[in-house]
């Protein structure tokens, strides 16, 4: 049994989410390849070939892999993925994009968002907004699969000696082409891979109020900041701080939900936090159910308080 990993990279290393979806292939067991799609990216090929427990590194180097495009790197991962009983990749944005393309190509289902292996053809998913969790058992020959990395402790980044195997195919079936990006850039961490979040809701009021009391907080503790979707939609916060199920899923070290009621969306982002402080004056907020630390009281006088006492 061989399982092939598709590798979230960029172009120079591999993000931290490709770690937990090799332990995820280590779970089920078996041979575990990764595929490095992408342009000049011979540095990321030698980073995944490094990874603990990864037996080869399929490279594919090409100008039709540099963006990334959906349909280019989902038929490379078809064609590839016909010789492996599994193929996982990262639940995330970029997962999500091609990944279900590959099971349409292979006319497999998918089995999405996994954070357990029970074997190799039965995994637990959260369904319901993480309300309830779905035991599925696939019949598939190969077995598309998606892979919360919450759901799975990242495996050692060094420790591995794979070999790598060029992948000469290149198909460019001219569907779509790049345009242009516009990347966000913060001196703060990355919120799906910092170790403490600090997050604020509709209960902040407005955006200055994000910028006059939550960020001293958030660089005081050296965290990442997110917002609830409420915060988002408001105006008061850009979309891509949202945590919560149509947002970024995290599960840092410590969580601090500040202002946020902690609606089912929201708790199904953040519920896997090690560690999670609730601040918010309704003492009755669906938050408290999964906080560890609730302080009930007023955002506005006890934030800058608990920041003038770090």
């Amino acid at each position: 049994m061989a399982i092939l990993v598709y590798a979230e990279h960029d172009n120079v290393s591999l993000k931290p989410a490709t770690l937990n979806v090799v332990a995820a292939a280590q779970a089920i067991g078996g041979d575990v390849h990764i595929l490095v799609a992408g342009q000049g990216a011979q540095a990321a090929a030698d980073a995944a070939a490094q990874v603990a427990g990864v037996s080869k590194v399929l490279l594919a180097d090409n100008a039709t892999y540099a963006h990334q495009l959906a349909e280019n790197v989902s038929l490379l991962v078809a064609n590839v993925g016909k010789a492996y009983t599994h193929i996982l990749a990262a639940a995330t944005s970029n997962g999500k994009n091609f990944m279900p393309r590959v099971a349409a190509l292979l006319d497999v289902s998918q089995i999405s968002d996994i954070i357990k292996v029970i074997s190799p053809d039965t995994f637990e998913r959260p369904i319901y907004a993480g309300n309830a969790i779905a035991t599925v058992q696939s019949s598939d020959s190969i077995k598309v699969i998606t892979v919360r990395g919450t759901g799975f402790d990242p495996v050692a980044a060094t420790g591995g000696s794979a070999a790598i195997e060029a992948v000469a195919e290149a198909d460019d079936l001219g569907k779509s082409k790049f345009v242009s990006e516009e990347l966000a850039k913060s001196e703060r961490p990355e919120l799906t891979a910092a170790r403490i979040v600090v997050s604020g809701g509709r209960g902040m009021a407005n955006g200055e109020n994000f910028e006059k009391v939550l960020v001293p907080l958030v660089d005081k503790l050296g965290a990442a900041m997110g917002a609830s979707r409420a915060a988002v939609d408001a105006g008061f916060v850009p979309n891509d701080l949202q945590v919560g199920q149509t947002g970024k899923i995290v599960a840092p070290d410590l969580y601090v939900a500040v202002g946020i009621s902690g609606a089912i969306q929201h708790l199904a982002g953040m519920k896997d936090s090690k560690v999670i402080v609730a601040i918010n004056k309704d003492e009755e907020a669906p938050i408290g159910t999964v906080a560890d630390y609730f302080l009930v009281g007023d955002l506005f006088q006890v934030v800058p308080e608990l920041t003038s006492k770090l």
